[in-house]
């Protein structure tokens, strides 16, 4: 019972960040290319793209996630993203 509630603190500590684009991502051949780009980015932990949204919102949930290098990733294989607030 210790234990379990410690490993509960640490994950409570650890909280990921999560951080919303708006992106020109908004179709599934485009999801298939960005893919590699996004699961290679190891501070990534989940992502998803809502293709349906007219903003075409990508969201990343991650741990000290590097705003700026993502973008430029996704930049490199011709696609936008712009950070929500």
């Amino acid at each position: 019972m210790e234990k379990d509630l410690k490993v509960l603190r640490q994950l409570n500590n650890n909280k990921m960040e999560t951080l919303k684009f708006k992106t020109n991502i908004n179709c599934d051949a485009c999801v298939a290319k960005v893919t590699p780009v996004l699961n290679k980015n190891t501070s990534v932990e989940k992502w998803q793209i809502d293709t349906q949204s007219p903003n075409k919102i990508l969201t990343v949930e991650g741990d000290g996630i590097n705003q700026q290098e993502l973008v430029q990733s996704l930049e490199k294989i011709g696609y936008k993203a712009e950070q929500l607030q």
